[in-house]
């Protein structure tokens, strides 16, 4: 009897359940929807087998060849710099490490497990009492028969594809980043050299009015204004240099360094900087299928519909298969002989007949979150169109204001060089020649900021493309 009874115990401790089919409910898409998924259909199947694996080169990432069109050395460095000890990448990759861990413990419900244990205990059963030692050994197994381990597998698959797509984006956003602060910061080493000068001329002039004030040849008023336009002058240089103190901090975080260090950060003369790529006039629908933030649509989508197929297999039956040597005697030293083994091999099937309606609601919910997913991935489509043709918008407009602009340094610069014959020639005075000058140099100011602005959109271009070679 005591060793039916333990043998009972442990094919109970073995069994299994079983969950039967008890409604399903067919999927309702809006009208949109079904022929979206339609349309996909060919295509998603096709790309079913593919994985996106992590690349092991991160320069891959972000398409340093690229970065090489804006001739600067500095700028590479920045951006080498960034790839190798930025944090929010750092921690990007091991959300990567971390997802692929969650692939191998819901794989591991795929596969059987066994557990041992060893149970010394004393106590009395039909008879005198005593001592005695049980070693256990537990197998168990649930026959994947609709497949629904296997899809949570995949389903959380597709999360650890979508963690490595993050990844890259997280890449070309940093990368975009830097590129980005790094150019403003030489765009107000132009605007403080310019302005410097700027300040000093103004300067010039209040001290001439100053001595032309005391003589009676300006009134106190035009005194009072050239003091006023020397005053503002400074403080906008004080603007500017605060603004590029604030971006010299944020590009030692970009590139994983401390901001005491920003004396150090050298960078190019901004009279040589300059892009010597092209960007095109349009751009195909096959670079946008390519962004990273699109194919995570993708899978999160995929997923989504995944996880409406496990909903429905949670009303399908499960079956559980275990069995199990115990080994059981009263002394240790018999313990591992076959008179005191019992082994077994047992399953168990059941079925719920009431869940107060939890699955069926998780049904319910899971096609919601698929509908959102389906959204979703057709909001990220448009965005990505949007985010292109601004980019490229951004660029032609900026381009075609450069040029006028351009145009009116020219003119500028000849009235400036006609006033400095008309100085030397005794025609006009030194205040007027600086009040000149003055002009031209408020007039580079804007073109040196305008070619700036050139460069800004073309890396928001780059980011657009998700950097890729088009």
């Amino acid at each position: 009897m005591r060793k039916f009874l333990t043998l009972a115990i442990l094919i109970s401790m073995t069994a299994g359940n079983i969950v039967p089919v008890i409604a399903a409910e067919k999927t309702v898409l809006s009208a949109g929807a079904e022929q979206t998924v339609d349309t996909n259909k060919k295509k998603k199947e096709k790309k079913k087998s593919d994985k996106v694996k992590p690349v092991k080169n991160k320069y891959e990432y972000i398409n340093l060849a690229w970065w090489q069109q804006f001739n600067d050395e500095y700028l590479n460095d920045y951006i080498i710099r960034a790839v190798e000890n930025n944090k929010d990448l750092k921690m990007a990759t091991l959300t990567i490490d971390e997802y692929y861990q969650n692939v191998v413990a819901q794989r591991a419900n795929e596969l059987p497990t066994i557990q041992a244990g060893f149970m010394p205990g004393y106590g009395k059963f039909l008879g005198s009492s005593a001592g005695g030692f049980m070693l256990p050994i537990i197998a168990n197994y649930e026959l994947d028969l609709f497949g629904k381990n296997h899809n949570k597998t995949t389903a959380v698959r597709k999360l650890y594809e979508a963690s490595i797509l993050d990844e890259q984006s997280a890449y070309i956003s940093i990368a975009s980043s830097v590129g980005s602060v790094y150019i403003n910061i030489v765009k107000l080493d132009a605007m403080i050299d310019l302005q410097e000068d700027i300040v000093n001329l103004r300067k010039e002039i209040f001290d001439m009015m100053l001595v032309s004030n005391a003589e009676g040849i300006v009134s106190t008023s035009d005194l009072v204004k050239a003091n006023q336009s020397y005053i503002t002058g400074v403080t906008e240089l004080t603007d500017y240099k605060k603004e590029r103190t604030k971006l010299l901090h944020q590009l030692a975080v970009l590139i994983g360094d401390s901001p005491n260090n920003i004396e150090e950060y050298k960078r190019i003369d901004y009279k040589k900087l300059a892009f010597s790529g092209t960007i095109p006039e349009y751009v195909s629908s096959d670079v946008i299928m390519k962004r990273p933030d699109f194919m995570k649509a993708e899978k999160m989508l995929e997923k989504a519909g995944i996880d409406v197929k496990v909903a429905r297999k949670e009303m399908l039956p499960t079956l559980n298969l275990g069995g199990g040597v115990l080994f059981n005697s009263k002394h240790f030293e018999s313990l591992f002989t076959t008179s005191n083994m019992l082994w077994g091999f047992g399953g168990g099937i059941m079925q719920p007949l009431f869940m107060g309606g939890r699955i069926k609601a998780n049904l319910k919910a899971k096609k919601i979150a698929y509908e959102k997913s389906l959204k979703n991935y057709e909001k990220t489509n448009l965005t990505s169109m949007q985010e292109v043709n601004d980019s490229l918008v951004s660029v032609n407009m900026d381009k075609e204001k450069l040029s006028k602009q351009r145009k009116i340094q020219e003119l500028e610069q000849k009235d400036f060089k006609l006033s400095q014959d008309k100085f030397n020639q005794g025609v006009i005075a030194k205040l007027d020649l600086n009040q000149m000058e003055e002009n031209l140099l408020s007039v580079n100011k804007m073109v040196y900021s305008s070619e700036f602005d050139c460069m800004i959109d073309y890396i928001s271009f780059y980011k657009a493309i998700a950097a890729q070679n088009i």
